[in-house]
């Protein structure tokens, strides 16, 4: 399959192929103003998300505030089990919350994000089909997300060590790389690549075993571990290490906006695909505040701001995609057919497997340590 409506079919599959903007429409390219909403009364939007994801873009907020009359303030998670317990134990203390394609549908069985007011969203026809009606942001007739970008992860490395570029998994695992690997602190994600390297479904691997042994091969090159992008920002600045697994939208933001020098390339074994959503929290002191803000997020005057000033995911708005110069890195990324037939995409787990995971990857971070 390649088509971007095919994309909604994901599921237990091991790959899912899509190409961003196959019904993208042309818009001109905009300069950052007002978002088009009415304004309110005012009154503050409590958002939850990664630091320096997005929602944060200090340009977009303030055009935001200026034409709505609402203040914005973040708190901030460095993983989603944290942004659940967030949640849970802070009923009614936040409007907006970034989830991911996997943990949405977990958040709204339990409650812990309330159903979106469609036509409240002013962009909502124009998202892209294949991610706006996706079974991970929908739930028994009710849209629990909408869907705001997507992207991939893969392998960053340092340009200036490191040329030409690398272009596989196995290198992570190269005895000439000693103490100079990083991976990003997070049991799915782990064993989403050691089950890649161990050529197995990257969701649902039958061998744990495998995938816990490759792991500890790695024990000699990691030397560190990252939570958050901002951290990684510091410590490849740092160089701390020279190649690491990253979320590609977070490699452009890094040349981009920190101006280092981060190459990406999803391996020829495969990577990781996701999309991000962002629902609307129970019992939201603000409601009417966060749809506007959700509206203002999926704009394409914000979305060209955000990517072409910082850096950010493919958008799931496919005239946001349209309106970005034909030079941008994420737009040619979004358009490259070849590297997103290598993906494997997210897909819910089971309790049992979460489980398994998150111990599988104690152990291995226990032997790290030794």
């Amino acid at each position: 399959m390649t088509e971007i409506s095919k994309f909604r079919s994901l599921g237990r599959s091991n790959r899912r192929q899509f190409l961003a903007g196959a019904t993208a429409l042309g818009v001109g390219a905009t300069v950052l103003g007002a978002p088009r909403i009415v304004r309110a009364a005012g009154g503050d939007v409590k958002v939850l998300n990664w630091q320096g994801y997005g929602t944060d873009f200090a340009p977009g907020l303030e055009a935001f505030q200026k034409a709505s009359g609402f203040t914005v303030t973040h708190d901030y998670y460095t993983s989603e089990p944290e942004m659940m317990t967030k949640l849970r134990t802070n009923p009614g203390g936040y409007d907006v919350v970034l989830t991911n394609c996997v943990w949405n549908n977990l958040a709204s069985k339990e409650g812990l994000v309330q159903p979106i007011d469609t036509a409240k969203i002013a962009h909502w026809n124009d998202l892209d089909p294949a991610f706006r009606d996706s079974e991970r942001l929908n739930q028994d007739g009710k849209v629990y997300g909408v869907s705001w970008v997507w992207g991939t992860t893969g392998i960053a490395y340092n340009t200036d060590v490191y040329n030409p570029a690398p272009d596989t998994l196995a290198k992570l695992w190269d005895p000439a790389l000693k103490k100079k690997v990083a991976l990003r602190d997070d049991a799915v994600e782990a064993v989403s690549f050691a089950a890649i390297a161990t050529g197995q479904d990257m969701n649902h691997p039958t061998d744990l075993g495998k995938v816990k042994a490759k792991l500890l091969e790695l024990k000699d090159n990691v030397h560190y571990l990252w939570s958050s992008e901002d951290d990684w920002h510091k410590q490849f600045a740092a160089k701390a290490f020279d190649i690491s697994a990253m979320w590609g939208g977070a490699a452009i933001r890094a040349k981009t906006g920190f101006k280092l020098p981060v190459g990406f390339y999803i391996p020829k074994e495969g990577g990781i695909g996701w999309f991000d959503g962002l629902a609307v929290a129970k019992n939201a002191p603000n409601a009417d505040g966060a749809h506007a803000f959700i509206n203002w997020m999926v704009d394409p005057e914000f979305y060209v701001a955000w990517e072409t000033k910082e850096g950010a995911p493919a958008s799931a708005n496919p005239k946001a995609m349209a309106a970005l110069p034909d030079s941008d890195p994420t737009k040619a990324a979004a358009s490259d057919s070849e590297a997103i037939k290598r993906l494997q995409f997210m897909a819910p787990l089971s309790d049992k497997e979460r489980q398994d995971y998150s111990d599988l990857w104690a152990d291995v971070r226990t032997a790290f340590a030794m």
